[in-house]
C-alpha cells in the first residue's frame, strides 16, 4: 500500500506521474472516493501527464470517454459508472473488450460494478482530509 498527498491543487500533477508509476503496467485501474474527492481532477491530470491530446472530463452521462495521445499512439478509457444500477449494464456496454485491448483503463463509482472487476484490478482511493488536502492510497 503506498500513500501519496495532495496539499493542494499546484501538487496534482506531481501526485499523477507518482501514480502512474504504482500503475505500472496494469491496464485497469479502479478510482474510489466520496462525491467531489478528485476522481476526475486527478483523471486530468494523469492525463496531461500522459500528453494526450484532449483534456479529461467526466464521462458520467456518456459512461466512457476516449482519449488519444498523438505523440505515442496511445489511447486511454476513463469511465464512469456513478448512473449504472448493475453489472449487467456495463457488461452491455462492452467493458470486457475494453479491459481486454490493452489500453489504461481508468474507472470511478466502481462500486455499482464489483462483482465483474478483473483480479489484477489497481485499486485507487482518494480521501478529503479535514485541512482540504488529499491523500490518495493505492491498493494492491
Amino acid at each position: 500500500m503506498k500513500k501519496i498527498s495532495i496539499q493542494n491543487i499546484a501538487d496534482i500533477d506531481n501526485a499523477a506521474r507518482q501514480l502512474l508509476e504504482e500503475i505500472g503496467e496494469r491496464r485497469v485501474v479502479a478510482l474510489s472516493g466520496k462525491m467531489g474527492a478528485g476522481k476526475t481532477t486527478l483523471t486530468s491530470a494523469m492525463m496531461r501527464v500522459l500528453g494526450m491530446d484532449d483534456e479529461a472530463s467526466s464521462p458520467t452521462f456518456a459512461i466512457v470517454n476516449e482519449y488519444h495521445s498523438s505523440k505515442t499512439g496511445q489511447t486511454v478509457y476513463h469511465f464512469d459508472f456513478y448512473r449504472l444500477e448493475s453489472p449487467a449494464e456495463a457488461l452491455e456496454i462492452g467493458i470486457e473488450d475494453y479491459w481486454e485491448s490493452g489500453s489504461l483503463c481508468i474507472m470511478e463509482w466502481t462500486e455499482n460494478i464489483e462483482a465483474i472487476l478483473p483480479d489484477d484490478t489497481l485499486t485507487v482511493e482518494i480521501r478529503e482530509l479535514d485541512d482540504h488536502s488529499r491523500e490518495i492510497t493505492v491498493c494492491d
